[in-house]
């Protein structure tokens, strides 16, 4: 066999380059529908399990098949897992995107490609490496209508050889992939091996990028935030899902239908919960609020177009004051934007979704572990506060797979807020629905099936009273708006507090939220390294916002708000918050591109703003 090309050139003579061990952006470029994705996995899960810290990024388009698709993994020592923005290692399978994905790469950067492109000619300040993987899966899969999908498990061989990665961990990582499917793991595991024993004997390795076995992974898990998501409502006592399928929340109504098959079968073999599948978002919603006033935990799951669409319902719901919860997995808009790409463009409009005068309560999770703790937080809170409340989440941290520690068990008690029972009633004789009795802003409530008959009460949503009577009277209305943002004021003390690191150290502060989280851990770290610039942090979990924000905002001259949307939208709720003469020192870093955030962006724009 004759040895494939390897090409490095740029300066006369071999180029001896220091070794870059566990620190490195490795990016497939191939085409969807081509069954990369399973491969993708498989490389990463092998990083992971030989103890590398490691995230992966899944950047696709959104139709079927046929248009390119990126994946990116990040190994790094030192446990970065924000999305680098440059690419290392680039592995070229995409005839369409392949001289663009090249010419984007830094010098220095390895790439690996379909022998067909040609690929070498392009730049002379990269290594090249050149496989012929079409010759290769011919040997190894007599089916030609498999080899499309078993191509892409020879890239994985090859980068196991080219990066030190261990043949035996591949085939744990490919083996797990393929659990039930025995013919399948089989057929890969010989492509894996056909593409390593061809770099073995064919490529010699020029790049300075290698993996090295560590011990930083012990006991960690790997998943995806809605699957998370999913184990985290299951625990919180979930009994009604309703769901309209929508890119990007839709795996995570798929996963918990899955769990609770397993898990929420009673006895005599019937299921303990009902999950529906709706004709449209406004339907979900309405059978979540119906529900929630019948006593159920009840819950849906969307994106921003499905979150517009609930608008009206979410009133009715502020209104009634019925509990829910409402998952919104973020994707770029307006209209249907980009739908496969992350973002933090739901938090304004869903603070205040619906007509009139409404605040709703927010709940952001930066982690997979946040995704399943706070789904606990969630359904406590909405029925503490008897209200819908919203878990903002984006496609980032829903569809890609994270790193974590197994999660805790709940030790949190079920928080079902002010229910009157029947002994309640029979003490007190009768209530009023919608009356402050504790001055908290939030009244009693009864549910339907209460065996007295003091219970009863209509849940209008129109204008009422204290007794839920039907009021247009002017003093009715505004007493009733007045306890219901009473009730609001009361959630800042209730809700999740803020993560704040060496707060009151410096005069410059930086405020994120969400999965913005990880780029600002790495973004700390490089303007002290790189400008000896130091910056006290505030990671928001929660709106409304609590005491530690306002006095975060006080401690610090000039505060950066550091978001994935165009128009400053949680800056502009944090001005709405704070005291006027504060306003002045909130300055926005705001990025739009869709890409999960990465950490050099924000050093880079700081640097500008502060004039260095």
């Amino acid at each position: 066999m004759a040895t494939t090309d390897v090409t490095l050139q740029g300066a006369p003579g071999r180029l001896e380059r220091k070794p870059v061990v566990n620190d490195m952006s490795i990016q497939v470029a191939t085409v969807n529908g081509s069954g990369s994705q399973s491969s993708n996995t498989v490389l990463l899960r092998s990083i992971f399990q030989m103890g590398v810290p490691v995230s992966g990024k899944n950047l696709f388009p959104s139709n079927i098949a046929g248009l390119p698709t990126w994946y990116t993994i990040r190994a790094n020592k030192d446990g970065y897992i924000a999305r680098k923005k440059e690419i290392d290692f680039l592995i070229a399978m995409n005839a369409e995107t392949a001289h663009e994905d090249v010419l984007s790469l830094a010098a220095g950067a390895a790439v690996l490609y379909d022998e067909p492109l040609s690929l070498n000619s392009l730049r002379n300040d990269l290594t090249f490496y050149a496989v012929p993987y079409d010759k290769l899966v011919a040997a190894v899969c007599p089916e030609a209508k498999l080899r499309k999908l078993v191509k892409n498990m020879i890239y994985v061989g090859v980068v196991a050889k080219l990066l030190d990665l261990d043949m035996a961990e591949v085939e744990k990582a490919l083996r797990k992939q393929f659990a039930k499917k025995l013919k399948a793991a089989n057929l890969n595991m010989a492509a894996a091996q056909a593409g390593f024993d061809y770099a073995a004997a064919n490529l010699k390795k020029h790049d300075p990028f290698r993996i090295v076995r560590m011990d930083k992974n012990l006991g960690k898990i790997i998943i995806d935030g809605n699957s998370a998501a999913a184990l985290g409502c299951m625990f919180a006592g979930v009994t009604v899902v309703t769901w309209y399928p929508i890119t990007p929340s839709s795996s995570l109504v798929e996963t918990l239908i899955d769990y609770m098959k397993e898990h929420r079968i009673g006895p005599d073999g019937k299921a303990t919960f009902a999950i529906v599948q709706a004709e449209d978002e406004l339907a979900a919603i309405g059978m979540v609020i119906g529900a929630g006033w019948a006593g159920a935990r009840s819950m849906t799951a969307t994106a921003g177009p499905g979150i517009s669409l609930m608008a009206e319902f979410a009133g009715l719901a502020y209104y009634t004051e019925v509990p829910g919860v409402i998952w919104d997995i973020q994707r770029v808009g307006p209209s249907t934007g980009l739908p496969t790409r992350t973002s933090q463009g739901d938090i304004l409009s869903t603070a205040f979704l619906s007509h009139g005068d409404t605040k709703n309560i927010l709940l952001i999770p930066n982690s997979v572990s946040e995704c399943f703790e706070m789904a606990t937080d969630a359904f406590n809170l909405a029925e503490q506060f008897q209200t819908i409340v919203f878990v903002m989440s984006d496609l980032d941290l829903g569809m890609n797979n994270w790193m974590s520690d197994p999660f805790k068990y709940p030790e949190t008690p079920i928080n079902r807020g002010k229910v009157l029972s029947k002994e309640d009633l029979e003490r007190l004789g009768t209530f009023s629905r919608y009356k402050d009795v504790d001055g908290d802003g939030i009244g009693w409530r009864t549910l339907p099936g209460t065996d007295h008959p003091a219970a009863a009460y209509f849940a209008r949503g129109s204008g009422h009273n204290e007794k839920s009577q039907y009021s247009e009277r002017p003093d009715d209305f505004e007493r009733n708006m007045e306890r219901i943002n009473r009730k609001f004021e009361t959630a800042r003390s209730f809700v999740p507090r803020p993560e704040v690191v060496s707060a009151g150290k410096s005069k410059i502060g930086i405020i994120a939220y969400g999965t913005s989280h990880w780029a600002l851990v790495e973004s700390r770290d490089q303007l002290k390294k790189e400008y000896n610039f130091e910056a006290d942090y505030l990671r928001l979990r929660a709106y409304p916002f609590t005491r530690e924000v306002h006095e975060f905002v006080e401690q610090h001259e000039r505060v950066y708000v550091v978001e994935q949307n165009r128009d400053a939208q949680m800056l502009s709720l944090l001005k709405l918050d704070v005291r006027p003469e504060l306003v002045t020192r909130l300055r926005s870093i705001s990025h739009i591109h869709g890409l999960p955030l990465d950490a050099r962006s924000v050093t880079d724009e700081i640097m500008t703003m502060e004039g260095k």
